[in-house]
């Protein structure tokens, strides 16, 4: 790929609903697990999903979701969710509300992290 075709300005329709946010708040919830089985991402996802119906009025976008093994971060196994939001008080209560009945947590953890945009460039990958 040369550079001529990287753009710094998009120009096609297309492209312009590529641009992304020039603020972006990321808030991690790391579910601290006392053991790790074959039911535990079913069991995550299935509360994620109860958050997701429950949370009306709360503007946000699932980001992604993972399980960490113990090392990486924490001597735990994590459950992790990352969600972009800038109302982190609702999200939290909905996270409080659908997990602190989860028998298989020791406790969660969360982290938030504000992103700036500095520059963003546009290009196409020919695959033929």
């Amino acid at each position: 790929m040369d550079k001529k075709d990287i753009i710094e300005k998009p120009k096609t329709n297309f492209e312009k609903k590529l641009i992304q946010e020039k603020y972006n708040v990321n808030v991690a919830f790391y579910i601290h697990l006392k053991q790790y089985h074959n039911g535990v991402r079913e069991e995550l996802l299935s509360r994620l999903e109860e958050v997701f119906f429950y949370s009306k009025g709360v503007d946000w976008k699932f980001d992604s979701f993972g399980i960490e093994k113990a090392g990486s971060r924490s001597k735990d196994v994590l459950g992790y969710f990352i969600f972009r939001t800038a109302n982190i008080t609702e999200l939290k209560k909905l996270f409080l509300e659908y997990f602190k009945d989860y028998d298989n947590a020791k406790k969660i953890t969360c982290s938030v992290a504000e992103y700036e945009k500095i520059n963003e460039k546009f290009f196409e990958l020919d695959i033929k």
